[in-house]
This record gives structure tokens, sequence and C-alpha cells, in this order.
């Protein structure tokens, strides 16, 4: 694995990216936030890849969340302007994927890793997962889009459970809450999430990409690029940008 942090396998048309910090049960510093950012950009630009899959080493966490050694010495002023905007960016690139994203999590997932597992398309849990967002403990907030995002996708009121009250979730509570989309025995997930990586792949790729680009925006996710991004796919389709181009190459009025 590289020495950022970040695992990225690209076996056909699935990826893998894998936190790879079991040591430090996979919280994320700086390095892993520029590797996940540069990851996605990699997977984005490979037409080939049709899926990813997010999990962390071992199986103690998927993540345990933002470092606490890596953003407790910041001065306020670095803190929100780029352990949190550069968090939110790189979590945004995860939310963006053009590809479907699994997370697999195979272990704990708190704070930042929660916010992490928000940004996929679903979620796998290990029968030994718990779920918590414990940053007001800490006398933080829930930076990376915990209040945001996470409520979107789970719900708000689940998010003041974990995040105002304290209340950590099993991966069981968490499948009936809708925060997690299934579990599986513990070191299971992978093989799961292959299966459903097949299934995907048996579905039309631009069909599944535009589709997920309409959701996200239903979500309000992107929706300005991504109502940009479709009227630009079926612009670049047509014959009236053939005959522009031909026009341009060749120095005269368009005919269209």
């Amino acid at each position: 694995m590289p020495g950022n942090g970040i695992g990225l396998e690209i076996d056909g048309q699935v990826a893998v990216v894998t936190l790879d910090r079991g040591e430090k049960r996979n919280a994320l510093n700086e390095a892993m936030i520029d590797g996940l950012a540069a990851a996605c950009g990699t997977i984005e630009h490979n037409e080939a890849v049709r899926i990813t899959t997010l999990t962390g080493a071992g199986n103690r966490a998927f993540s345990a969340g933002g470092d606490i050694q890596a953003w407790s010495g910041k001065s306020p002023n670095d803190f929100g302007r780029f352990w949190l905007r550069e968090g939110h960016d790189a979590f945004s690139a995860v939310a963006r994927l053009r590809q479907p994203v699994i997370a697999v999590l195979n272990g704990d997932v708190f704070g930042g890793g929660l916010e992490l597992a928000a940004c996929a398309d679903l979620r796998i849990a290990e029968q030994h997962v718990r779920i918590a967002f414990p940053e007001t403990g800490l006398g933080i907030i829930p930076g990376w889009s915990g209040t945001q995002r996470a409520s979107r996708r789970f719900g708000a009121q689940l998010v003041r459970r974990m995040a105002l009250f304290g209340e950590v979730f099993d991966a069981g509570q968490a499948l009936g809450l809708g925060i997690v989309d299934h579990i599986v025995e513990s070191g299971t997930g992978m093989a799961r999430a292959r299966q459903i990586a097949t299934q995907v792949r048996g579905r039309a790729p631009l069909a599944t990409e535009l589709t997920k680009m309409l959701v996200n925006a239903a979500e309000g996710e992107e929706s300005e690029r991504v109502l940009e991004a479709m009227a630009g796919i079926a612009a670049a389709r047509s014959e009236d940008l053939q005959e522009g181009l031909a026009a341009f190459r060749e120095k005269r009025p368009a005919r269209f």
C-alpha cells in the first residue's frame, strides 16, 4: 500500500479503495485525505471501472474518524480552512463518483468514518460493527458533513440521537434504522460486495451513471453539476456539435 494510508486496487471493472492505517484504527490524517481525493480522481477517469468498493484494513475499524493528533494542534483558522474544507472536498469526491460506491464496514464506524460511509451508495456492515458520532463528547462537531449529508441520507433524527445524545448503534440496530443496507458475518463483507458488484456490472453502464447522478441531485448533493453534466452529454452526442466543430475546423459558417 502507498505511504499515504490509502490503497487503490483496480481489477478490471472494480476499484477497491482501502483505508490502510490499521495501527490507528484507520483514523484519517491529512495524507489520507489527500490520498482519498487522488484515488477518486484516478477512478473517475478510468473508463473501465464500473463500481467502487470502500473498506478499512483489518477488522477492528472501518475508520475511527479523524485522527485527533492530526487536528487537535491546529489553530482554529487552519482547522476550518484546511482540515474541514479539504476533508469535505475529498468526501464529496467519493459521493460524486460516477460509479456506484459500496462501503464495506468491517469494524467500528465512528465520527469521520461514518461521514465517509454516508458518501457510499450502499453500506454492508459486518455483524461486529458499532456506529456512532462521538464528536460532541470531545468538544467538536461532526465537521465532514455529519450534520448535512448524513442527515439527508440517514434522517436528521438519527443524527440527533448519535451526535447530540451519544447513542451507539450495533449492526442490527443500524440495519433496522436504515443506516446500513445489509448485515453479513464478520470477515465476509468483501465477498458480499463482490456479489453485488457482479449484479451492477450486468446493468447498462450509462443508464446506471445517469441514474446515480439524478438521485444525487434529488438529495441536493450536486444539482448544478448534474444538470450541466447531463445536458453536456446530450449536446456532445448531437449532430449539431459535429457540424459546429466541422465548421470551426473548415473556417466556414455552421449549417445547423
